[in-house]
């Protein structure tokens, strides 16, 4: 298999953790949708990150789905839990960190994307509010539950939340302050000292380091 994106995509890199988490080799080619726009391209027309080039060609896209068919080429290793309560649990806390991607991601966009005399400053504003309300979601959550990433005991929602608050901190330092988030930011910081984290760093480096 064959992870195209960049590590500085949070969703490029919580399949990257999650597939050395599930023990699946995988290879790992570091193209942009701006900057390769055109290589891509020819990997997958849609030029969406993640795309995962299967073993018989076929080409998946989003992270999500590319994750569903790991963990089923992976049975039965999974990174979700078998009982309800604690799926329940667990899908939550990966929704709150993937709606804390999207806005991450659509604030940048927002910024950097926008010519300045378009900027929309209600559109940020609620965008920034949805942002902090996802963290303060998953600060919730970790505050009361505080698991514990070491020795690899993380799943799924351990993984995205993790790489959700790293992206947010590097590219938006200062927006969502590490001190209101205090069981959040402890477990990121817990987790990025994982073997799997630290293969597949945030930035624009390939896998393996």
């Amino acid at each position: 298999m064959k992870l195209i994106g960049m590590l500085d995509s949070p969703y490029v890199r919580r399949v990257a953790i999650s597939l050395q988490l599930l023990e699946l080799p995988f290879e790992h080619e570091a193209l942009s949708v701006f900057r390769t726009f055109a290589q891509f391209q020819r990997i997958n027309p849609v030029v969406k990150a993640p795309s995962l080039v299967c073993d018989d060609g076929t080409v998946l896209m989003d992270s999500s789905l590319i994750l569903d068919y790991a963990q089923a080429l992976a049975h039965p290793r999974r990174l979700v839990p078998a009982d309800l309560r604690q799926l329940a649990h667990a899908l939550r806390v990966t929704g709150l960190a993937l709606a804390a991607c999207e806005k991450s991601v659509q604030i940048i966009y927002e910024r950097r994307q926008r010519p300045p005399e378009k900027l929309h400053e209600p559109w940020l504003a609620r965008l920034t509010d949805q942002l902090h309300a996802a963290y303060r979601g998953l600060e919730a959550e970790f505050a009361q539950r505080s698991p514990d990433p070491a020795g690899g005991n993380i799943d799924l929602a351990g993984v995205t939340a993790a790489v959700a608050w790293r992206f947010t901190q590097e590219t938006q330092p200062g927006l969502v302050p590490p001190t209101q988030h205090p069981a959040l930011a402890a477990f990121s910081a817990a987790a990025e000292g994982l073997p799997q984290f630290l293969a597949a760093p945030f930035g624009e480096g390939t896998y393996p380091a």
